[in-house]
């Protein structure tokens, strides 16, 4: 308990970091990865093409490697100057958007196809039956897998401590450095990361349950 209070604001900084730059890798991996599953479920082959290349590269690509492409690669190339909470929460949204396209293109694929050739028939545009028509009816399939991906990606947050991010692991790489015991510190880390995951976890409940009752 000491070592809790005695560095309560370390704590609380890594607390927060940790929420924030979750949320924001979610809301980033949620867009990204709508547009994929629509190009992956586009009539326009160049789109199918460019969504399948999407999700096969960066569901493929270990995350720890995309952390040394951002810190590395994208500097390099681009010649850009991002803090490292921009690089985390690049390499974050980037991968975790493969997962959330395939979870929505699955949950497109579970709308009967002759709502989209009735929209269609009345002279809708592909996305507007995308987006008026069949995503829609996909959320309530879709809910359940979005909670377990963004569990995923609150736990993979803690690689970004590794590289300079001010989050709960690298509070405990910065105590550890300075000599306290391990145990107590991995203990009120995971008990931090277990408040965050059951709140998600809940959230997604009750969006599921808002959803029955609409149906």
């Amino acid at each position: 308990m000491n070592v809790l209070l005695d560095h309560l604001p370390e704590f609380r900084d890594g607390f927060i970091g940790t929420v924030l730059l979750t949320a924001a890798s979610a809301l980033l991996a949620m867009v990204l990865g709508v547009v994929m599953a629509g190009f992956r479920v586009s009539p326009v082959p160049p789109l199918r093409a460019f969504g399948t290349a999407w999700v096969t590269l960066f569901r493929n690509t270990p995350l720890t490697l995309l952390f040394l492409v951002a810190w590395f690669v994208v500097p390099a190339v681009f010649g850009t100057g991002m803090s490292p909470w921009t690089k985390a929460l690049l390499a974050l949204g980037f991968y975790t958007s493969a997962f959330v396209c395939e979870a929505v293109r699955s949950g497109v694929s579970t709308v009967p196809l002759g709502q989209a050739e009735a929209a269609r028939s009345l002279g809708m545009t592909f996305i507007q039956t995308l987006r008026l028509i069949v995503l829609p009816q996909a959320t309530r399939t879709v809910v359940p897998p979005l909670s377990s991906i963004f569990i995923a990606l609150t736990k993979n947050s803690a690689i970004a401590g590794a590289f300079s991010v001010t989050e709960l692991f690298g509070v405990q790489k910065l105590l550890s450095d300075k000599g306290f015991a391990i145990a107590p510190i991995f203990l009120w880390v995971a008990l931090a990361y277990l408040v965050i995951t059951f709140t998600i976890s809940g959230l997604f409940r009750l969006l599921e349950r808002r959803l029955e009752v609409a149906r």
